[in-house]
């Protein structure tokens, strides 16, 4: 999706600015002037009427003939810049590895169908509102020209010749200003197909009744997970229960869900069945703002926003608290390195974090999660880019967030991000295969208290996938 919907709010937006809709707006009215030179003579009703069934068939052709050049045109326009933005975060790995020629021949390919599709819709506009003109300046000499005989005939007067022309005119301009501006108009109307869509898949959420701080329990409750846009489940019927002072390591192969499921638990992604419960309420009876304050998420991709690093770990709130911001640093072990930096909390992050190591950016991203202390944490590969002295400090966080009642899950590929973590759960082409006490999952000889869910006492421990940790 990326920023389609914002270019399709301009789209929208230029349409309603512009004087497309003024011809809408006028159209109600043709019947009425027809209905006078009706009055004039039925002659030069008849003339007028055939000039705008005429005009009608062309605004007809145009929408035949060039709506599909315009959705092409956009299909085309969003693929180009979306590789434009690609390329432009990527920047580094292009000019590394030789690959400016392939990606400027794809974007010119890319580029050339769109500007085709574009020239398709104008040439198709353009040239049927050259020809709605010639046949309204016509018809208006038309009615002149009937005006005049009906005079001779002595069966008008001089005046209704001017009347008529005036009239005439005035009905048949807003179709061929309509013709003029199909071409945004049908641009506009699939941008808002597309926005409506879009807001159908997100509506909007009432502020219900406040609730209280979570503080007790998290419970996932046979949730399977659809990613936006998917046909196939990446996580299905996962269940676990989570108390005030517990930390789930999540492992498994790549692929397996982790991820994705880690999306579902901070309410990123919908579950498309089951149930997230933060102390018994769904996630869905939060608003996004109200929250937020009270989960800390780490993704695997970590984005800093272009702005000054106490920004960025008190997540760009208003008068944010300083010892807040520092209290999270230091929890995460960054303060250290943040203060040796140029300026310090105020030092400039650059677009995407760009001027910083991936280690610091991970660190700072994980001081952001642990903001006013929330009670859910969810850590995805935290500890990919960490070195020794940034893993001892991970682990020290998680334990910090189990001391004070919160709750952790940690996803992982290295044992290390474990270490704090007494619960583990194994996960599998988006399915349980295993889930209890770290020592006992982690141990295939033994057996698990709670496999997938459920309270069975003596079930034995599936064994791990190959890859798993």
């Amino acid at each position: 999706m990326g920023t389609q919907p914002l270019r399709d709010l301009d789209q929208v937006r230029g349409f309603l600015a512009g004087g497309g809709p003024l011809g809408f707006f006028d159209l109600p009215w043709m019947p009425f002037y027809l209905a006078i030179c009706f009055i004039f003579h039925p002659l030069i009703g008849f003339v007028v009427l055939a000039g705008a069934i005429l005009l009608m068939f062309l605004t007809l052709c145009t929408e035949v003939f060039a709506h599909k050049a315009i959705k092409a045109g956009s299909q085309h326009g969003a693929v180009r810049s979306s590789l434009a933005e690609a390329s432009r975060r990527n920047a580094e790995v292009i000019a590394a590895m030789g690959m400016t020629g392939q990606l400027s021949a794809t974007w010119q390919e890319i580029n050339q169908k769109h500007l085709d599709a574009q020239q398709r819709a104008s040439d198709v506009a353009g040239g049927l509102g050259g020809v709605s003109r010639v046949v309204r300046m016509a018809l208006q000499s038309g009615v002149l020209g009937l005006g005049g005989y009906l005079v001779i005939q002595g069966e008008a007067s001089a005046g209704i010749i001017i009347a008529a022309s005036i009239l005439s005119a005035r009905a048949l301009s807003p179709v061929e200003q309509v013709i003029a501006h199909w071409k945004g108009f049908t641009s506009a109307r699939q941008s808002w197909k597309r926005l409506r869509e879009l807001f159908s898949a997100l509506p909007e959420k009432t502020d219900g009744l406040p609730l209280r701080k979570p503080s007790s329990s998290l419970s996932v409750e046979s949730v399977s997970v659809l990613p936006p846009g998917g046909q196939r489940l990446v996580v299905s019927n996962v269940s676990f229960l989570l108390k005030s002072g517990s930390a789930l390591g999540i492992i498994g192969p790549s692929a397996s869900g982790k991820s994705s499921l880690a999306r579902a638990l901070v309410g990123v992604w919908r579950p498309a069945r089951g149930s997230i419960r933060l102390d018994g309420a769904t996630l869905d009876q939060w608003s996004p703002g109200a929250l937020g304050p009270w989960v800390g998420y780490l993704p695997q991709d970590i984005e800093l926003f272009d702005g000054t690093i106490g920004q960025n770990i008190a997540r760009f709130e208003t008068n944010a608290d300083p010892e807040l911001i520092t209290r999270a640093s230091e929890q995460a072990g960054v303060h250290d390195l943040i203060v040796r930096q140029p300026n310090g909390y105020d030092t400039r992050v650059g677009e995407g974090g760009m001027a910083l190591s991936g280690g610091q950016r991970q660190r700072i991203a994980l001081a952001r999660a642990l903001y006013r202390d929330p009670f859910l944490i969810v850590l995805d590969e935290p500890n990919s880019n960490l070195d020794a002295e940034g893993e001892q400090a991970l682990t020290r966080v998680i334990a910090s967030v189990r001391a004070r009642g919160g709750l952790a899950v940690v996803i992982a590929h290295r044992p290390s991000a474990l270490a704090a973590v007494d619960q583990v759960l194994v996960l599998a082409d988006g399915e349980v295969k295993a889930i209890g006490p770290k020592e006992q999952v982690l141990r295939p000889s033994e057996q698990v208290l709670r496999p997938v869910g459920r309270s069975v006492p003596h079930a034995p421990v599936q064994p791990i996938p190959a890859g798993a940790v």
